[in-house]
């Protein structure tokens, strides 16, 4: 298999450090911290932490969403974290589509994210960028930052759709991020980076039973919720306990049904996710995630890799995260 690393993403809580100590031991290269505010935590306090917590694993926002902060908020702490963490900063960005969507809101345009990224990358470099009609500067004489711009640190894009890449390559991304699979845009970057989730069977496990509900109930919402987001509720009507996860959804006023949508995000099973389960959206799981046994998880892994990815990044769930990672890391090594 060609060369190849393994990294793991997770929503802003309390546990990111310990959890991220531990994927470091397991040999995953990189960690990022999911930028959903709306959760209640906030991504670049859990990579302070767990800067303190680790010492060779690269670290980043896996994305940062630029309608949630000044440019110069997340220039700031780019620089308070390489101070922590020198040369294991990574940064990215996406036009935040369940960040976005779980406030109501469309993902950021792209004439949006070309300037926000521009101004970040100035701010880094020392220089003057343009911001709401006026110059702005990191001033850092006196500061204990002074010493640390210029700063460079790279930059990985999510957005693999035709003006996505090209802004992409405007701004000099170091690599692209997908989901699922790799895209034909990412050829032309050095970094491809595949988001995948999952679970590994236990031998004679069923993709319906218990303890696979508690580890990625929570990952068949979200295809359902990507298809209500993306299609509209007919997308969803026509998928596996797709009925069932409207009835609960359509409880709530229109106003308000992205809030239900959303809610437990890639955390813990709402509702409307667990009457979808009980109608059978756990079929969603074979074909759509990283989900089976330890041999099909393996050749799924060889699959990406073999299709340019040179980065798997991992997105575990459940109440049992050190298990997803080892199990996952066991899968990749055979792969």
């Amino acid at each position: 298999m060609a060369e190849v690393e393994f990294s793991v993403g997770l929503p802003p809580t309390s546990k990111v450090p310990e959890l991220f100590t531990y994927a470091e031991s397991l040999g995953y290269a990189q960690g990022y911290v999911f930028d959903t505010a709306f959760q209640g935590d906030d991504v670049w306090y859990q990579l302070h932490r767990a800067a303190e917590a680790t010492t060779t694993l690269r670290l980043g926002p896996g994305v940062l969403i630029p309608s949630q902060r000044h440019p110069l908020v997340n220039a700031a702490q780019t620089v308070s974290l390489h101070a922590l963490a020198p040369g294991r900063v990574t940064t990215s960005f996406g036009t935040g589509f369940s960040s976005r969507a779980a406030i109501g809101q469309p993902p950021v345009r792209w004439s949006y994210m070309e300037d926000y990224i521009t101004a970040y990358q100035q701010l880094l470099a020392g220089e003057t960028a343009e911001w709401e009609g006026a110059p702005i500067r990191m001033l850092l004489r006196g500061t204990e930052w002074e010493s640390v711009v210029p700063l460079r640190v790279p930059l990985i894009m999510s957005g693999t759709g035709p003006k996505g890449d090209a802004i992409s390559r405007r701004l000099g991304a170091d690599g692209m991020m997908s989901l699922f699979a790799v895209t034909p845009q990412q050829a032309a970057y050095g970094r491809r980076v595949v988001v995948v989730m999952g679970t590994v069977l236990d031998e004679g496990e069923k993709v319906s039973d218990d303890r696979v509900r508690d580890a990625v109930g929570v990952v068949a919402g979200v295809q359902l919720h990507f298809a209500w987001t993306l299609q509209g509720p007919e997308a969803v009507r026509q998928m596996p306990g797709g009925k069932e996860w409207l009835d609960v959804v359509n409880q709530h006023p229109q106003r308000e049904r992205h809030l239900a949508v959303h809610q437990g995000h890639l955390l813990k099973m709402s509702d409307a996710d667990a009457a979808a389960w009980r109608a059978g959206s756990h079929a969603l799981l074979p074909g759509n995630t990283m989900t089976g046994s330890l041999d099909e998880v393996s050749a799924a892994i060889r699959t990406l890799v073999d299709d340019g990815a040179t980065e798997v990044h991992f997105q575990p769930s459940g109440p049992d995260i050190p298990r997803e990672l080892e199990r996952f890391m066991t899968a990749a090594r055979r792969a």
